[in-house]
């Protein structure tokens, strides 16, 4: 019981086109149903054609019903979803050949469906072509009633033909015809009707419920063998990226934001440390630049000497003009950049930093990266398909659908994912739960299922990441408490594993902190490589190892070796093994978990450091760029030095990015 907009207690219902708003709305691709409403006889000339045939021509959601009811025009309904480009097809349910499209209460129209689908697999194939085609429409499938319940056709057809004459004599036309039919049949036939419709409504649920099953079932498998867990994928993707960075394409992609940065700094006009003050104004010097976490990145990766393509948005405003023009003057590509005609304007972040040039607190309005969901197909995933980058970058600034929605277009085409969580309360946004992750729990807990009777499995969100303290803090809440690689840690007793963490690298992880070095090992569940951005204290490593990675077999690397699939071959190795697991289990991919800090490469003095903004950004774009161009494929531990230092050019820079970060790309040449 609802309160309907005069504040009266309502009770109400949807239409099938009211529900495909809702659930496309709820991340919901499959829903089942009665019947589904038709062009009307007559429709060509009264123009009476129920709205869920519109709303299936542009609404992306699978619609399972039994078809259209038999006093409906069938064949013109068929071809005006023809003309709406919803594709339609019928379950065969054990019959063979072409089959008709059903007529509700009858298996049978006399109308042949354009499609006939094999099983509910067939079905899910179907759905997911469909989606990964980047189509706005929806799909129908009908499911014929059981023979056992059906109807006769001769008879339903005699009793139809009764009601549409007496409907015309008594005047019953537009909202009121279809009632007044409905009641007639169900008069006529002793309530047979009424009975054939619930059989076939419970029919049509167990039915969509075994396709949307299906459909987890394949979009699940393909993440795996798309994980970077899989070696034939990972070599795959690897030879792609070679090959698309020598053919002088986009090697990189970043999707995120683009805005205005204002820098207020602190500036004491009685010359000492006087801390900022709450509630009054200070004096500052204030500094306008280019910025936004998703071009400081793009910055970074270009003058690392890949080719880069930002994706993101501006405002039809003067600040969107000059940020484009500044782009182009650095040499970046603006063709990805989408200029809103409407709506908020280019994005602006102010920060405010105390006299040391530390971050005393920042204001961002991103609010022109929210939403938009409707046309990400049309304007960002064509571009994602067309360019097919090594690796695509996707900050948080994108609202929750929105950086979900990135990460599976980049998974689609075989980009590697690097995700930079830009703030604690942004940080979260990878984890987004829609309804098909909902099904996918359904779905590992009847095809993963281990002898223990628990479901075990690791979901990768990401391939890399680069959060400072509080974001993993954050992150790592959200991670699954039953998936296999929490169940293992949680197995260990806590003690005795942080002593094992203790003693990696000489014992210089002492100082970070029990629940950093936890949440981290806890974060590779979703994300197996994760940088730790520590300020002062250096970079935090944590990474699963594939089983033929070098550095399991290098002796100067058994120090930062935390857990091991097969024993070592070093006596001073004291990393813990890690136990035997079904072949099939995601653990069985583990070859070693790789735990190393790297301290600050260079100890900056507070009047060396001009603003802390965008150092951040810097790492990230020049270390996925020098990954990008290893042509040997080494470890991201050869290059977190390389990206510490280009932060540091950065920090001493009135740039949000260092001109000098150029000279990186001379690395591994």
């Amino acid at each position: 019981m609802h309160k309907g907009i005069n504040g009266n207690a309502i009770n109400g219902g949807t239409t099938i086109s009211g529900t495909m708003v809702l659930a496309h709305l709820a991340s919901i691709r499959v829903f089942a149903t009665g019947g589904l409403g038709g062009v009307h006889k007559g429709g060509e000339n009264s123009l009476d054609i129920s709205a869920d045939l519109t709303e299936l021509g542009r609404t992306p959601v699978t619609v399972i019903s039994s078809g259209c009811k038999s006093f409906l025009d069938i064949p013109r309904t068929l071809e005006f979803l023809e003309t709406q480009g919803v594709g339609v097809a019928t379950f065969a349910d054990g019959r063979s050949g072409d089959v008709d499209f059903p007529a509700f209460w009858t298996r049978d129209s006399g109308v042949r469906s354009p499609k006939t689908l094999a099983d509910e697999k067939a079905a899910a194939a179907m759905i997911h072509a469909h989606s990964r085609l980047g189509l706005t429409s929806g799909l129908h499938f009908a499911n014929p009633i059981a023979s056992e319940h059906s109807l006769a056709k001769a008879k339903m057809d005699s009793i139809i033909a009764e009601a549409t004459v007496e409907a015309e004599r008594t005047g019953k036309s537009g909202s009121d015809n279809t009632p007044f039919i409905l009641d007639h049949i169900r008069r006529s036939t002793g309530d047979a009707s009424i009975h054939a419709n619930r059989h076939l409504v419970e029919a049509n649920v167990i039915r969509g419920t075994k396709v949307a099953v299906e459909l987890a079932v394949l979009e699940q498998n393909e993440r795996i063998s798309g994980s970077r867990l899989s070696q034939s994928h990972a070599a795959s993707v690897e030879f792609d990226a070679d090959q698309r960075i020598q053919e002088g394409k986009v090697g990189i992609m970043v999707a995120g934001s683009l805005a205005i940065d204002l820098a207020c700094n602190y500036n004491s006009l009685i010359g000492n440390d006087t801390d900022i003050a709450m509630k009054t104004s200070n004096p500052s010097i204030i500094t306008q630049k280019l910025g936004g976490v998703g071009q400081n990145i793009a910055t970074a990766a270009h003058y690392s000497g890949v080719k880069v393509q930002l994706c993101s948005v501006v405002g039809d405003d003067a600040s969107g003009k000059a940020a484009i023009e500044l782009l182009q003057q650095r040499g970046l590509s603006t063709e990805s950049i989408h200029v809103a005609s409407k709506g908020d304007g280019t994005a602006r972040y102010v920060a405010v930093n105390d006299s040391r040039n530390d971050l005393v607190l920042a204001m961002a309005d991103m609010r022109i990266l929210e939403g938009g969901h409707e046309g990400f197909k049309s304007t960002w995933r064509s571009k994602v398909a067309t360019s097919k980058p090594a690796w695509l970058i996707v900050d948080a600034n994108w609202d929750k659908e929105m950086v979900r929605r990135w990460v599976d277009a980049g998974l689609s085409v075989g980009s590697k994912i690097a995700f930079e969580p830009v703030s604690v309360e942004k940080s979260t946004r990878i984890f987004y739960k829609t309804w098909q992750d909902h099904m996918n729990s359904l779905v590992k807990s009847t095809t993963d299922e281990k002898k223990t009777g628990r479901s075990w499995t690791m979901t990768q969100l990401a391939d890399l990441s680069t959060p400072n303290e509080l974001e993993l803090m954050a992150m790592s809440k959200q991670t699954s408490t039953v998936d296999a690689w929490t169940s293992l840690l949680f197995g260990f007793d806590e003690d005795l594993l942080l002593e094992r963490i203790y003693s990696l690298g000489s014992g210089s992880l002492h100082g970070i902190g029990d629940a950093v070095l936890l949440a981290a090992l806890k974060l590779l569940s979703n994300i197996p490589c994760l940088l730790t951005k520590l300020g002062p204290k250096g970079v935090l490593l944590t990474e699963v190892l594939q089983a033929e990675d070098t550095r399991l077999e290098r002796e100067e690397e058994a120090g930062y070796i935390l857990f091991r699939k097969t024993p070592s071959k070093f006596n001073h190795d004291l990393s813990i093994l890690l136990p035997e697991t079904e072949p099939d289990s995601s653990l069985s991919k583990i070859g070693g978990v790789y735990m190393r800090l790297f301290p600050a490469v260079e100890e900056i003095s507070e009047k060396d450091i001009v603003s802390v903004n965008g150092a951040g950004d810097t790492f990230l774009g020049v270390l996925v760029a020098l990954m990008a161009r290893s042509k040997d494929k080494r470890p991201v531990s050869d290059f977190v030095d390389v990206a510490q230092s280009a932060a540091v050019l950065t920090l001493k820079s009135t740039e949000s990015v260092s001109p000098r970060v150029r000279d990186m790309g001379n690395y591994i040449e």
